[in-house]
């Protein structure tokens, strides 16, 4: 199996007048599908929140959210089924899935109650999870619909990175408006994940579906992307490297043998990981010119093959003396997706400092963005938060959520 590995600046000429030109670098990486048509097994965790506040509708739909998943899994798939409220405990133990019916029935007994330990549920799943990662894929569904009341937020950042130094991916998913919407971001992103949110419990089952869905298009597993620039080029000092599709991401990266080292986690065969890095250019004579050089390295969980390396790409640019601008139409949409989530959090920055007047100008600006990007529905979101909070009123919970998913990513609608 091949990875594909793509790489385009926002303008690919360069004025041999200015002394320093910025740049913005848009990677795309996918896994290609391989001949055979084979790829890894799923080794998959669901974590699972039963307190008491889910009790009613909410705790049936996820039930019936979990089973549908459990018919999805394909021979040789194995499962297992973390279930806690103020306590953890595992339900279904890691398993290939000989008996279906009986996963089903354990969690047709959930019941509601109890309060909220999110950590205590991610250790389990992680533990879980372990049994069955070799030449697998391993992914948590963790969902939880209220605050870590009886656990420790920063835990669950801690247990968030040892899941990704594991070669495991962690989904989160909000149920409803009570969650901490930055917490579970942080889990994450930092697990290289997605971010969901089930705003009403009919959506539950949808949800669960579109994940799983994403998830079966993983791949390739752990890897890294290497960029490697040339003495004239530098990244930017502030947030450099960030990754823009499936979500946005503010991504870290450090510094080895000459080149920079970025995680990206899994590799999917219909949605490529973009990443975006923010670089400046010293002047340069009439010409062109190699700028970086990029390699991915990964696993191939199906032939249980480590630490493979793609072909480098180069990144070329053209010093004009007559410059004119040669824009990449992609990757200005990809510099724009970027401008919207970070417009947001500014917004919810100096929301949450009182300047209520600051956050609704921020929002509108990134409504104008989303809809320079001709993503509406984000466009629509934002500016009704804006016009909210410019009437004086408060943003309710859901506001806030919805704001959040959309400056990640597109809003799915239930």
């Amino acid at each position: 199996m091949d990875v594909s590995l793509q790489a385009a600046l926002n303008d690919m000429n360069l004025d041999v007048t200015q002394a320093s030109s910025q740049r913005q670098l848009a990677i795309s990486i996918s896994a290609i599908a391989p001949s055979s048509g084979r790829t890894a097994p799923l080794n998959l965790c669901l974590v699972l929140d039963h307190s008491g506040s889910m009790g009613g509708k909410p705790m049936e739909t996820v039930k019936q959210a979990a089973s549908r998943i459990v018919d999805s899994l394909s021979p040789g798939d194995r499962l297992s089924v973390v279930i806690f409220d103020h306590k953890a405990k595992v339900i279904v133990p890691n398993q290939t899935l000989d008996k279906p019916s009986d996963v089903k029935l354990e969690l047709s007994r959930l019941r509601a109650s109890g309060g909220t330990a999110i950590d205590e549920g991610m250790k389990l799943g992680i533990e879980e999870l372990a049994k069955g990662k070799r030449d697998a894929i391993s992914q948590i569904f963790l969902l939880t619909d209220g605050e870590n009341e009886h656990g420790d937020n920063s835990r669950c950042l801690k247990l968030a990175k040892l899941a990704a130094s594991y070669n495991m991916t962690l989904n989160a998913l909000g149920f409803g408006d009570h969650w901490n919407q930055d917490v579970l971001e942080q889990i994450a992103d930092a697990a290289g994940g997605a971010l969901s949110y089930i705003q009403d419990p009919d959506a539950a089952v949808q949800e669960f579906s579109r994940l799983f869905t994403r998830v079966q298009s993983v791949a390739l597993t752990n890897a890294y992307l290497q960029i490697a620039l040339r003495p004239q080029v530098r990244l930017a000092e502030l947030k450099p490297i960030a990754q823009v599709s499936p979500e946005t991401v503010e991504l870290p990266f450090i510094q080895e043998a000459g080149h920079y080292v970025v995680r990206l986690g899994d590799l999917m065969l219909d949605a490529p990981r973009v990443v975006l890095a923010n670089c400046y250019i010293d002047q340069l004579p009439e010409g062109e010119h190699p700028l970086a050089e990029l390699r991915v390295q990964y696993d191939n969980p199906a032939l249980g093959q480590e630490g493979l390396l793609t072909d480098p790409v180069w990144v070329n640019a053209t010093a004009l003396r007559q410059y004119q601008s040669q824009l990449d139409p992609s990757a200005q949409q990809h510099v724009l997706a970027l401008a919207k989530y970070r417009q947001t959090q500014i917004a919810e920055a100096k929301l949450q400092a009182g300047d209520r007047q600051g956050a609704a100008t921020m929002l509108q600006s990134a409504a104008k963005t989303a809809l320079q990007m001709g993503d509406q529905s984000a466009a629509t979101v934002l500016q009704t938060s804006a016009t909210r909070l410019q009437l004086g009123e408060d943003l309710s919970e859901s506001d806030r959520k919805k704001t959040r998913i959309v400056s990640k990513t597109t809003l799915q609608d239930s």
